[in-house]
């Protein structure tokens, strides 16, 4: 406990044993209480009002499309700061859907009530099987692919691509190609980007790259290389908790207003955090009693925080059990989680990323066989 916390607590045990037994007494003390809260900075009005969330889904978004336009695998999901919110597609029609359906653009924009704005991108430009997307404070949106190896930004209408760091269709492999044995090392070259993050303050793009390497690398705000962290882990790694040592897909990567960098081991179970040199500092898991370390599905998929100050909850995807975990971030305690396998409304099928909004409303986009976004409004 903090020393002010101890001094408060201190002050409060010998008002209990002076004894203050009428009713002014008690009104006296939880003034007093609240005061030397406020006094050494453990109170504030937000907390006061913070409980455990609770979720419903909106039926009524995404509204929809206009025409016969069709998404294919939806491959990520992020909001913007006016809460448009943004799903990347991999246009990737089923069979049937190709004879009477048009596919959607790479890129499509909705509002807050789930119409549909804008839509722009080119497939043949725009990373293979896009994945993943964030919009820095300056609008701008950066998307990767799982099978290529680029990350792309783009003007927040798609007007302009912005940069592109790494080179289309050849991977920081032995072969150069997708199917050679990844090399971990390139200062050029990616291998399978699966998501981005933004350094607020200067601009630093951080990568998580991903599904062919195992590490989290960092250009400037140009594209230059700057460092690197992180390896192929094993199974002891794994179930020990080592820093650095990563199972299977580097899935997400997030940084916190404190400068922090959140990283999801997927197969490992487990969030890792760093410092923005790649000091590694501890370890969030992601359990619910099913899976094994490291397990072949993984449960930490996807997460972002709530946009409070504090930044209060962390939201985790789990698309092993088709849930939603809500941790507090100060603790990586588990508050409360959602969610269960199925096609019904408000059910997931490979619940794969998310972002949310100024109101605490959650995205969730389902790849694979899932094929759609839904919104999960705050309650309570």
């Amino acid at each position: 406990m903090g020393d002010g916390k101890w001094q408060a607590r201190c002050l409060l045990e010998n008002f209990k044993e002076v004894g203050m037994k009428n009713s002014a007494g008690l009104l006296c003390r939880a003034a007093l209480c609240m005061g030397l809260a406020m006094a050494l900075g453990s109170f504030s009005p937000m907390h006061a009002q913070v409980g455990v969330p609770k979720y419903e889904v909106d039926p009524t978004w995404p509204k929809p499309l206009p025409g016969n336009m069709v998404t294919g695998r939806a491959g990520g999901i992020c909001v913007d700061a006016q809460d448009h919110v943004f799903e990347v597609n991999r246009g990737d029609l089923q069979d049937k859907e190709k004879l009477v359906a048009t596919p959607a653009p790479p890129v499509l924009e909705y509002d807050s009530d789930g119409n549909l704005v804008n839509s722009f991108g080119d497939f043949k430009i725009a990373p293979s099987s896009i994945h993943g997307c964030i919009v820095d404070k300056e609008n701008n949106l950066f998307v990767a692919g799982n099978d290529d190896a680029v990350v792309q930004k783009y003007t927040h209408d798609g007007s302009k691509l912005l940069l592109t760091i790494g080179t289309k269709g050849l991977f920081d492999s032995s072969t150069g190609l997708i199917t050679g044995i990844a090399m971990n090392q390139s200062k050029s070259l990616l291998n399978k980007p699966a998501d981005i993050a933004i350094d607020p303050g200067n601009g630093d793009v951080y990568i998580a790259d991903g599904y062919g390497d195992h590490r989290i690398v960092v250009f400037d705000k140009d594209g230059k290389f700057l460092r690197q962290w992180g390896r192929q882990g094993t199974k002891e790694e794994a179930a020990a908790g080592d820093g650095g040592a990563f199972m299977g897909v580097v899935h997400c990567v997030v940084m916190d207003n404190s400068g922090l960098v959140y990283v999801c081991d997927r197969q490992g179970n487990r969030i890792q955090v760093f410092d923005k040199m790649g000091s590694f500092k501890k370890s969030i898991w992601i359990k619910s009693g099913h899976e094994e370390t490291p397990d072949s599905w993984g449960t930490a998929w996807w997460m972002r925080f709530s946009r409070d100050p504090a930044q209060k909850f962390m939201y985790v995807a789990d698309g092993r059990n088709e849930l939603v975990h809500i941790l507090d971030h100060e603790s990586g305690a588990e508050i409360t989680k959602f969610g269960r396998p199925g096609h019904q409304i408000g059910e997931f099928t490979h619940c794969h990323t998310m972002d949310v909004d100024s109101k605490g409303n959650l995205y969730i986009a389902e790849t694979d066989i899932g094929r759609r976004v839904q919104k999960f409004k705050l309650v309570k």
